[in-house]
């Protein structure tokens, strides 16, 4: 039986544009209206094609419009003011829980929020309703007010469901594969630079998981994938489907 690689091909950045990578895998472009009017002027087309998902914008924008922003003085300009915010973001020491919460800080006090869905933003649809968005809502103030916390979910494979009507009317439900190599989420590895797997004790079983990771401006949010190869055809679809009202899962 042969093998069967995959391999993903991007386009070339160039180097004075590289920090569209940075900002595009900080979800603080999502509250951030400059970063995501730094996104918007890029294409308006593709944004709005990619649903709005900066990581898949960037791997389709055609090379002769980054040869066009690579001498666009104006747009190089916004992009430094865009990196530069960011950057006094993260590293700020005047936030609220630094203020008022110095000594929690110093002794390295983490919050553990735990959800069944984040609604972070429309390019990440690992949510299904109001209780989603809500926990999305609480991981970004948290990341404004500097709150040590630290975010929990699962990572599904079919998210957020779209809905159309067939030629009768009747509502029709589809669930598009989330491809989560274009996604603004990235895989974690240890130290030797394999993927960090963990695994949880079932009756009989051992079921594991692949760690992935969003930035939410200051919050990282973790996210569980069990459809890898260790697990059972049953397990692996712990993770397959996110559906109906809030929190309910196949």
């Amino acid at each position: 039986m042969p093998t069967v690689h995959a391999f993903y091909v991007v386009p070339y950045i160039p180097p004075s544009l590289e920090g569209l990578q940075k900002l595009a895998h900080n979800l603080r472009w999502a509250w951030n209206h400059e970063a995501f009017q730094l996104f918007l002027h890029l294409d308006r087309n593709l944004w709005e094609k990619t649903a709005h998902n900066p990581v898949l914008m960037l791997s389709q924008l055609p090379q002769e419009r980054f040869k066009e922003l690579e001498h666009d003085e104006a747009f190089l300009r916004r992009l430094e003011r865009a990196l530069r915010s960011v950057e006094e973001y993260m590293n700020s020491t005047t936030t609220w829980f630094q203020r008022n919460y110095a000594e929690a800080l110093a002794q390295g006090v983490r919050v553990a929020y735990f959800s069944m869905e984040f609604g972070l933003t429309e390019c990440v649809p690992n949510y299904s309703g109001g209780l989603g968005v809500l926990a999305g809502d609480h991981l970004k103030s948290a990341s404004d007010l500097n709150i040590p916390l630290v975010g929990v979910g699962l990572l599904y494979q079919q998210g957020y469901f779209r809905q159309q009507l067939n030629g009768d009317g009747w509502q029709q439900e589809n669930y598009p594969e989330n491809d989560f190599y274009h996604m603004p989420i990235s895989t974690v590895h240890d130290s030797e630079g394999k993927p960090v797997v963990v695994g949880v004790e079932f009756p009989g079983r051992t079921v594991y998981a692949q760690v992935w990771r969003v930035q939410v401006g200051r919050v990282p949010l973790y996210l569980l994938d069990t459809n890898i190869s260790p697990n059972s055809a049953a397990d692996q679809n712990i993770t397959d489907q996110l559906y109906g009202g809030d929190n309910e899962m196949r």
